[in-house]
């Protein structure tokens, strides 16, 4: 079974992570190009306004799998450098697939969200959890670090102070203390959970796509861009912005109400 189930509808994709067997866990090289493929189809497709990002099963994504990582690290002639590619050339491929998508993306967080599956969820734009779900930046408990960019992810969401904690300590935190540190928006019970992100995703979607696509651009750099790098490139956009049938259409609509009353 493919490891990442694609639907679309409405303008939105659903990617569902596909091994509840193992609790979603992120396995290996090919559980990472399923999920680059996954995004390079969505990034593809003009059609496609809003991502949902899912786990089957009882898990959003338990992280990285402990028992291959074991046995990599205990192969007869494994060396550290070896390793430091097979992060750069695996789990960072998730990375800059999922966290560089054009189109705003939604998780809706099912269940535990352990490690690289919080970091998982941390690449999206919009997180929505589940009352089943958990969260920990667990690392530390296995002796390692955010080897997938956690660190730089986590603290741009909950702030230095929240994420140095959570990395620190490598705690589970629930999902009422996931919605007061601003790790997630929105907590629903687990049988309404896919309901309240497409209603999400459907309102995101109703929007125009070179708009919503553009916005986000700017989201993501305004977080290391200076402001003066930030207006020049607002006004970039927005002159495209004026000239796209979107613009136009919803303008003279707005205008012939205005005139109307």
């Amino acid at each position: 079974m493919d490891f990442i189930d694609i639907a679309t509808r409405d303008g939105v994709a659903v990617l569902t992570l596909n091994a509840p067997a193992t609790r979603n866990a992120l396995s290996g090289p090919e559980h990472y190009a399923a999920v680059e493929a996954a995004c390079a189809r969505v990034g593809a497709d003009r059609e496609i306004r809003a991502v949902i990002l899912t786990g089957a099963g009882s898990a959003f994504c338990a992280g990285g799998n402990v028992k291959n990582m074991w046995q990599r690290i205990c192969a007869p002639g494994a060396v550290a450098a070896d390793e430091r590619y097979r992060y750069k050339e695996g789990i960072h491929r998730i990375v800059q697939a999922l966290y560089g998508l054009e189109v705003p993306t939604i998780a809706a967080i099912n269940g535990p969200a352990m490690g690289a599956g919080l970091d998982l969820a941390c690449m999206c734009d919009i997180r929505l959890a589940s009352d089943r779900a958990r969260f920990a930046e667990s690392f530390v408990k296995l002796g390692i670090i955010p080897g997938d960019g956690g660190a730089w992810l986590l603290q741009r969401i909950v702030g230095p102070s929240r994420a140095a904690e959570m990395i620190f300590t490598g705690d589970t935190i629930d999902p009422t203390q996931a919605l007061a540190c601003g790790l997630v928006s929105q907590v629903l019970p687990a049988d309404g959970l896919m309901e309240a992100a497409w209603d999400l995703a459907r309102r995101i979607a109703a929007n125009p796509p070179h708009a919503l696509r553009m916005a986000k651009r700017l989201l993501r750099e305004s977080q290391h861009a200076r402001l003066e790098s930030i207006l020049e490139m607002s006004a970039a956009f927005q002159a495209l912005a004026h000239f796209t049938p979107d613009h136009h259409e919803l303008v003279q609509r707005a205008a012939t109400r205005s005139t109307a009353t």
